[in-house]
């Protein structure tokens, strides 16, 4: 399945969820964000991670217990990657390249798609 509609998938699952679910799981996906931009190798990323744990930091924004924080990402990302996965099973793909002028696809191996979910 192609890694970009997959993530259209998962934003679009994400702003579904209830506000409370969506901030926490945002504030934690963000937090790590910010540490994969800064960090230049994985072991830098890792020591980061510890370091300046988005875990740890949304206990201090939330207000949550550590413990309660871990299970609701859990389930979060449980119901996120299910969600995420029976919309890809429902995906039809259309091919559409021959639709478009030959201006637009003319010296170019790129095919359009259109999705149906």
């Amino acid at each position: 399945m192609n890694e970009r509609l997959i993530e259209f998938l998962l934003r679009s699952e994400v702003a579904n969820l209830p506000k409370e679910k969506q901030s926490l799981y945002k504030f934690i996906v963000d937090a790590e964000d910010s540490l994969v931009d800064i960090a230049e190798t994985v072991d830098e990323f890792q020591q980061l991670l510890v370091k300046h744990s988005p875990y740890e930091q949304a206990v201090n924004h939330f207000n949550i217990p550590f413990k309660e924080i871990v299970y609701m990402m859990d389930e979060i990302e449980t119901e996120l990657n299910m969600k995420v996965s029976k919309r890809c099973e429902k995906v039809e793909w259309i091919d559409y390249t021959d639709q478009f002028s030959r201006s637009v696809t003319a010296n170019s191996s790129k095919r359009i798609y259109l999705f149906i979910n």
